[in-house]
């Protein structure tokens, strides 16, 4: 719109007080300041928490990151993977494809929740203690700091049936796969640096055990990495819990020792071998498998980044009293 020479001051003061408003009502403002004034405490709150249970249970630095990368590819940020089911809904967490999200991810998110109901009632968001526990659990196994910024709001909505087709699968291929990355604005470089969070953390056998038996068997598994898992898997259809370390090396330690797993047949999963394989995703994986710097770099601007997706605005969410449930108990 242009506006004349001669346009009076109180033109442009109604434009910008009328208009303004009216564009950016329900958008989510993120700022790493968010809690200065409304809760102060927030950040200690988080950080002792993470610490506690991280020493309880090890592996509850992976599966809080498996669990905000599940909850931000589905319709954004909003901890709507949180939700439980009840007698009127069937909530994301119970898809088939999140049946095996860690309770040790869901544990941290709700003891944070009650330690700041009691400090500042109804003033954070589940939506934001998932993002900022996820950042602090990733530093502590040696991983690299990234800025989180807050202001989310958590949604209103967690539907089972929207999950297939959102969150990739160990079976499918990297074009199938990055279109759900592109889909949520990430470039394929981002979605292997992301892909590193495979360095800490475990998969359950049934979502690598056709590479191990019968005639489908994959024969570019390292063969004593496949003795190993052939033995360790044996009874996995009676027993579905049983599980192995995503990265065989360092399982506990966040570094690049996935990227040179790859290099070695030491991939476990079908979808993170093809990574290797793959012409247009191969250069990254060596890249990172040698420049670990590199790798950490690319990783925390796309975790920046992920935290962004999708983040409703205060028309569009709410500030859960129990993150395992929306306010109106009929949703």
């Amino acid at each position: 719109m242009r506006l004349p020479r001669n346009s009076t001051p109180f033109v442009l003061l109604f434009l910008v007080v009328v208009v303004a408003p009216a564009v950016s009502a329900d958008v989510a403002i993120l700022r790493t300041d968010y809690y200065q004034k409304t809760c102060p405490d927030f950040n200690k709150i988080v950080r002792e928490a993470v610490l506690t249970k991280q020493a309880q249970q090890p592996t509850t630095a992976a599966g809080t990151l498996r669990l905000f990368f599940h909850d931000c590819f589905l319709e954004g940020c909003d901890a709507s993977v949180l939700i439980a089911t009840n007698s009127f809904n069937k909530a994301e967490r119970d898809d088939d494809l999140n049946d095996s999200l860690p309770g040790d991810a869901f544990d941290i998110v709700n003891r944070i929740k009650t330690a700041l109901e009691l400090s500042c009632p109804g003033v954070v968001s589940c939506a934001d203690i998932l993002a900022q526990a996820t950042r602090d659990l990733v530093t502590m196994v040696g991983g690299p700091y990234f800025d989180v910024k807050l202001g989310r709001k958590d949604g209103l909505e967690s539907k089972a049936h929207k999950v297939r087709g959102n969150v990739p699968m160990p079976n499918q291929t990297v074009h199938d796969i990055h279109g759900m990355f592109k889909k949520n604005g990430f470039s394929l470089r981002e979605m292997v640096a992301l892909s590193g969070a495979h360095t800490i953390g475990f998969s359950h056998c049934k979502e690598f055990s056709d590479r191990l038996y019968g005639s489908k068997a994959d024969p570019e598994i390292n063969p004593r990495f496949a003795t190993a898992l052939k033995e360790l898997c044996k009874n996995h259809t009676v027993d579905d819990t049983i599980a192995a370390f995503n990265d065989v090396m360092t399982p506990g330690k966040f570094d690049n020792m996935y990227f040179k797993n790859l290099k070695r047949g030491l991939g476990l999963l079908a979808s993170d071998h093809l990574l290797i394989k793959d012409n247009s995703t191969k250069p990254f994986v060596e890249l990172y498998a040698t420049d670990e710097k590199a790798f950490f770099e690319d990783f925390a601007r796309a975790m920046e980044k992920l935290g962004t997706v999708g983040v409703k605005g205060d028309g569009e969410g709410e500030v859960r009293r129990r993150c395992d449930h929306f306010n109106n108990l009929n949703v």
